[in-house]
């Protein structure tokens, strides 16, 4: 019974619309469409409102303590022991350079002849080993290579970058990137 109901109220309503005027039946359904724009303006208006008045409720609460005590920073003890911890090997000095060589030749630069200096930090007990390239080739390789080196080798410093280009129109710049490793002193520091 219900659905023959259903069926029935269908067919009334298709054919009302069918004897209005196309005219008319087009602005009812404007009005329709504006009155639900309307009405979802209002609720959603209703709804900020709403919002903004519980943010300003929680804003006038007092700052509420927080349930775990922060850990105290480190000592500076511990912060010694991090850093030494984190230095690099000594011994391992030459297959550090040969991943920096091999991380040139993965972004296309070429290397030339760099200058190397080793010196020693007696009050602070380590080692630094100061590596200066000079490299040829694309700008926005030269700067994968130093990312691509600081990660590869995290106990090592970018220190300095300059570049020369010969031409404006030149895509290969010339770069003279200075790098510094800072190794343990002591062999058991070595890895």
């Amino acid at each position: 019974m219900r659905d023959m109901s259903l069926s029935s109220l269908w067919l009334r309503l298709v054919l009302v619309v069918r004897r209005m005027n196309p005219v008319v039946a087009g602005a009812a359904t404007l009005a329709l469409a504006v009155i639900v724009a309307i009405a979802l303006m209002l609720k959603a208006l209703l709804d900020l409102d709403e919002q903004y008045a519980a943010a300003r409720r929680q804003a006038a609460l007092p700052p509420s303590v927080p349930g775990a005590i922060a850990p105290p920073p480190p000592s500076a003890d511990q912060n010694l022991a991090h850093f030494y911890a984190s230095l690099g090997g000594r011994r391992n000095v030459d297959r550090q350079l040969k991943t920096l060589f091999a991380l040139a030749e993965k972004n296309g630069l070429a290397l030339r002849q760099g200058e190397y200096r080793s010196s020693q930090d007696r009050a602070g007990r380590f080692l630094t080993y100061q590596i200066t390239l000079p490299v040829t080739g694309r700008y926005g390789a030269i700067w994968q290579f130093a990312f691509d080196a600081l990660r590869a080798l995290p106990h090592a410093s970018l220190d300095d970058v300059g570049f020369r280009r010969d031409a404006i129109g030149s895509e290969t710049v010339e770069a003279r990137l200075r790098l510094t490793l800072y190794l343990a002193a002591t062999p058991e520091g070595a890895r």
